[in-house]
């Protein structure tokens, strides 16, 4: 019988000498830990979200001291407004120029950057240098160099015996020039991300491939760094695609969406929108719509990109 209490006050399967397991922490401590983070969330992203989309609901102009209610009709305005039809299409026309081009530059430049073992530092340094300036300089310099008579660009082509186009002047170019400035300034960040990714790759899988007749670098690439790159380069596209559809500052300080509107993009006629002409309904009923193809954008690209994603 003593023996059968004994037994019994013995915890179901652990020997009588083993240890205790640690206690748990209450599941209540993350809260006051999570707290700080999700006020500031309530605060500066859930509420603005929420009462961007209730003012797209009104006809609020800025100053008013009252608001009327006119549902979906400022949507309704904007399906037949050409001026929000030609910006949502620069935008995605700017958006496609930048997106690939920064992408790739960012790889190749990575790659050689990986390669070469002297200078790196430097390097990296001079790529990174762009992100790290402050956008309206930059944007004045590219004015400069851009100019169609004093312009150091136009004046080498002009040596070679090339006309130099007007390339913020022209709705021919302004679009293509503004491109270039954006792919510009996403390289270095993009390329800063992918050496993180080469850095995070085993060196036993290139002597791997080495071993099963992978000799070239064309091959090592194709089988082993481009599949092992599949997260950061899922995750660099997707800040590419952000980063190009929210364009303001280049447009704001270089042409201020001109000439005829060739170059006004979805952000800029919100700003002028709402900030110029301050009717703040109209305004939020576009931001609304930016968020829409913002949101869009992601969850298409992901879809796509992420089922051939190889996660380590």
């Amino acid at each position: 019988m003593a023996e059968a209490l004994r037994s019994a006050a013995r915890a179901p399967g652990r020997p009588s000498g083993a240890r205790r397991p640690a206690p748990r922490p209450a599941a209540g401590g993350a809260l006051p830990l999570s707290a700080p983070a999700l006020v500031l969330l309530l605060l500066f992203v859930i509420l603005p979200t929420l009462a961007v989309f209730g003012l797209s609901l009104t006809d609020y102009q800025l100053g008013d001291d009252a608001l009327v209610f006119v549902g979906l009709d400022n949507y309704r305005d904007l399906l037949g407004d050409a001026g929000f039809r030609g910006s949502l299409r620069n935008t995605m026309v700017y958006a496609a120029l930048v997106t690939p081009a920064s992408v790739l530059i960012g790889l190749g430049l990575a790659l050689l950057i990986e390669a070469e073992t002297r200078g790196r530092a430097l390097f990296r340094t001079l790529f990174f240098l762009p992100v790290v300036s402050l956008i309206v300089a930059m944007a004045t310099v590219w004015q400069y160099l851009l100019h169609p008579t004093i312009g150091p660009v136009d004046q080498l082509l002009r040596l070679v015996g090339l006309p130099g186009p007007n390339w913020l002047g022209s709705s021919d170019t302004v679009l293509a020039s503004l491109a270039l400035i954006g792919v510009w300034q996403s390289v270095g960040y993009n390329m800063v991300l992918f050496l993180a990714g080469l850095t995070a790759i085993p060196r036993d899988l290139y002597a791997a491939a080495a071993v099963d007749g992978a000799a070239s670098g064309w091959q090592r690439f194709r089988l082993v760094t481009w599949p092992m790159l599949g997260p950061t380069t899922l995750f660099v596209v997707t800040i590419s695609i952000i980063n190009a559809v929210k364009v303001f500052e280049t447009v704001q300080t270089l042409t201020e969406g001109g000439p005829n509107r060739a170059s006004e993009v979805l952000l800029f006629t919100i700003y002028r929108e709402g900030f110029v002409y301050l009717r703040v309904g109209a305004a939020s009923a576009m931001t609304v719509v930016f968020l829409l193809l913002l949101v869009g954008l992601m969850l298409l690209q992901y879809r796509i990109q992420d089922r051939r994603t190889h996660y380590a």
